[in-house]
């Protein structure tokens, strides 16, 4: 466990990435947190949801390794309540292995879904993989198209002048879809732009985030759709 010396050094902003690791299983918290130290992070953990949000709140971590199955709030009341405030990236790890369960993590807000039992090589790799991509993020500008108006700066989209509420996921693929206007992108390279190589996931997650998409952007029963359907390509954001 962090002892208050380590709380103290992330709190003053030293030392490594930070990691937390939420799961009720000692055996599993204690294998990561070995990993994870020795390739050079800060580890923090915790066996229940409201400690794991505890420590979040305190140590700010980079990232956070969450278990689903948890005593009494699980991983996915855990996420939801992160999502709520900001986008620190987010792995599933669970032995809940069906694909539904998968995309129902991915749809949530987690940035990859890891199942249990797992190689530690590989997930220290997605890892790295996550963190390069949410630190190489630069500063983007405003994104209007039409009525539409997209803030990467803020997290916020408006329509005639009404916020939007979107999903981290949905956000991404909004920004994406309207600073890249009248391009058409295929499903596979839309995973990867916005899920990254590394994650679990199929094109229907793509689908069913652009029918969300699409809902929150009509502003009538008959509108044009903004995010139209190329057959057989994939899809491109017309406004």
């Amino acid at each position: 466990m962090a002892t208050l010396d380590q709380l103290e050094k992330v709190k003053q902003g030293k030392g490594s990435m930070t990691i937390l690791i939420v799961d009720d299983e000692i055996a599993i918290i204690e294998t990561l947190e070995n990993k994870f130290r020795k390739e050079g992070f800060n580890t923090f953990t915790a066996e229940t949801a409201e400690d794991g949000m505890r420590l979040f709140k305190r140590v700010k971590p980079n990232l956070v390794i969450l278990d689903i199955m948890l005593p009494n709030r699980s991983g996915h009341d855990f996420c939801k309540a992160v999502r709520r405030e900001n986008e620190t990236p987010i792995i599933f790890v669970s032995a809940r292995a069906s694909e539904e369960d998968r995309i129902m993590g991915l749809e949530m807000g987690a940035d990859d879904y890891v199942v249990k039992p797992f190689n530690m090589t590989e997930l220290v790799a997605r890892v790295r993989a996550i963190l390069r991509r949410s630190g190489n993020e630069t500063i983007q500008e405003l994104v209007e198209r039409g009525d539409l108006r997209i803030d990467p700066r803020t997290h916020e989209a408006t329509l005639d002048g009404k916020t939007l509420t979107l999903s981290p996921k949905e956000f991404a693929l909004l920004l994406f879809l309207a600073k890249n206007a009248g391009q058409v992108f295929s499903r596979e390279a839309l995973l990867d732009r916005i899920w990254g190589k590394d994650a679990y996931v199929t094109s229907r997650t793509v689908d069913v985030h652009v029918r969300w998409l699409r809902m929150r952007l009509a502003t009538t029963p008959d509108a044009t759709d903004r995010i139209q359907t190329v057959r057989g390509v994939g899809y491109k954001f017309i406004g």
